[in-house]
């Protein structure tokens, strides 16, 4: 059975003017020409700015240790005897690696420079996902351990944002929402009520397991 759901995861002046009247001179006319230099192509400008633990907040980007972290959780804690601190859990967004540390009040951090840009998944090229900038047609590869999980959400032709840090990309957003279609649905077990009537539906997206096989989903 197959169907489709919605998962959730000035102009210029010119130098001419008319005029009534037009005289004409054997002597050749010149006209003033003014060079402008050449400007440099926009690059972007590595800014890395100082935090204070204050200022922490769910989604803030710190560098620590010389890797990003994304701070998932936060507590500003006020003992009732020695300094207030901040708790934080943190990813690190090149291992994936989940830890808890904790900044002393008023303490400096430095944010790390993490950066969005919108590139749209074209094409799966072996084990490599490929995305394209649609204004400059530039390509960026991913390889399957930099999409992890995210593979039975993704679909060619959709718009994702890729995260750079020191020129290089961390990691990716997909869209809010995204809608895939269902290919088939496993009738289930009667009378099974073990698993909450939830039985396994198979999505039809661009990234099959190793055995060939789209994503399975319980629904």
């Amino acid at each position: 059975m197959a169907g489709t759901g919605t998962f959730s995861y000035s102009s210029p002046t010119s130098i001419f003017r008319t005029s009534s009247s037009l005289s004409i001179s054997s002597n050749p006319l010149f006209l003033p020409m003014r060079f402008s230099p050449k400007r440099p192509s926009s690059t972007r400008i590595l800014r890395i700015y100082a935090l204070s633990s204050n200022d922490i907040k769910v989604g803030t980007n710190l560098e620590v240790d010389g890797a990003p972290w994304r701070v998932l959780e936060f507590l500003h804690v006020k003992p009732g005897k020695g300094a207030a601190f901040v708790r934080t859990k943190m990813r690190n967004y090149i291992t994936g690696n989940t830890v808890e540390k904790t900044f002393r009040a008023g303490s400096t951090i430095d944010e790390a420079n993490v950066f969005k840009e919108t590139k749209q998944f074209t094409y799966k090229d072996g084990p490599q996902f490929v995305f394209m900038d649609l204004n400059t047609f530039e390509e960026t590869r991913l390889n399957e351990a930099d999409v992890r999980d995210k593979t039975k959400w993704l679909k060619e032709g959709m718009d994702c944002n890729l995260l750079f840090w020191n020129g290089k990309v961390i990691d990716f957003e997909l869209p809010i929402t995204v809608q895939l279609t269902v290919v088939n649905v496993d009738p289930g077990l009667k009378g099974d009520t073990a698993s909450g009537g939830s039985k396994p539906a198979t999505l039809d997206t661009a990234a099959p397991d190793h055995d060939g096989k789209c994503p399975t989903i319980w629904c």
